[in-house]
């Protein structure tokens, strides 16, 4: 089968594709998938170009979707020829959060899903929505799971509540499509005329060109007649942070999600104790937040952004794409 390693210390020049033999038939408890796509995430971005350093040879991505092909003994929630999605934290299976770190991430602590075929136990996976590509299942795993939990999990999103989003990438699509669907108010942010009409055609009720107006917290808050964003959907880190406390409601919450523009900064806390509003970070989600929210996708019948798809030789390429910041929506992998 056909395999993608990074070599140390990483960078894209160091993906490399290796043929090796299969994985062979799963033990007790375990399934054999043949993957056929994976997404590209911040996350394993910052693994492949090394900023994040893993072991050598490490078999890089955390979203893996493809077939079941095999069964182990004792399994009875799978059967072959399921269609199926990975889990991002393979340990966490139901409650609250109980990981702090990647240890145990596929792509990162452990080997990931740019490869053809996988054994591993069965709660690596749930099964994948009811008409959905590979592709388009293969989405989930990280970006859609990340939006759930902010939004519902977290956030307990309900009609009626405006929910603010920053920028055209997975996450933000998903919190976009998500809250919409639940009958909430978006408004929506993006430096880009172009990605702006895209957002309006998804639904954003307001968006705002984040580049003409640097204070886009204040507009925000003239948006809402100065009420504020109940949700926002933070994946800027310190460079966004402050304008996501001007832009929150009092009593709003803030999904700490991301950290594009850096891992420190300084943060406004008198500001953000006057607004009493929850600033939570959050990594992804559990198994059983996965089960949920492939029950409401498939009620709302939402269906992933893919901006577009490269082959698994082709993976230097799609990280590239990524780093260019032209897309809209997941990049994927299918193979």
């Amino acid at each position: 089968m056909q395999v993608i390693n990074l070599k140390s210390p990483g960078g894209l020049d160091q993906l490399k594709l290796h043929e090796v033999e299969g994985p062979g038939e799963p033990g007790p408890g375990e399934i054999r998938v043949r993957l056929h796509a994976s997404s590209l995430n911040f996350h394993d971005y910052i693994v492949a170009s090394g900023k994040s350093p893993t072991e050598e040879g490490r078999i890089p991505m955390a979203d893996g979707a493809g077939v079941v092909e095999a069964v182990g003994k004792g399994v009875t929630e799978f059967a072959t020829g399921d269609h199926v999605v990975s889990t991002f934290f393979p340990h966490w299976l139901d409650g609250p959060a109980r990981v702090a770190d990647f240890k145990t991430v596929p792509g990162d602590g452990v080997d990931g899903y740019a490869r053809e075929q996988v054994v591993r136990p069965a709660h690596w996976f749930t099964q994948a929505p009811e008409g959905y590509t590979h592709a388009e299942a293969s989405t989930l795993t990280t970006a859609g799971l990340t939006a759930w939990r902010a939004l519902v999990v977290d956030g307990g999103l309900k009609a009626g509540d405006t929910v603010l989003t920053l920028g055209t990438g997975g996450v933000s699509i998903f919190a976009l499509q998500l809250a919409k669907a639940m009958g909430a108010r978006v408004i929506s942010t993006s430096s880009n005329e172009e990605k702006i009409a895209r957002l309006e055609a998804l639904g954003a009720d307001n968006t705002i060109n984040y580049r003409e107006e640097p204070e886009w917290g204040k507009r925000v808050q003239a948006l809402t007649d100065g009420r504020g964003a109940d949700h926002v959907i933070e994946v800027g880190g310190p460079g966004t942070l402050p304008q996501s406390i001007d832009a929150v409601a009092i009593g709003g919450h803030i999904s700490l999600i991301g950290v594009l523009t850096g891992r420190g900064g300084d943060i406004p806390t008198s500001k953000l104790m006057a607004k009493q509003a929850r600033l939570q970070g959050l990594i992804v989600g559990s198994r059983q937040h996965q089960f949920e929210m492939i029950r409401a996708l498939e009620t709302t019948g939402i269906k992933p952004v893919i901006d577009c798809s490269f082959a698994l030789d082709r993976i230097a390429d799609a990280f590239r794409h990524q780093e260019s910041g032209k897309h809209f929506g997941k990049i994927c992998l299918e193979f």
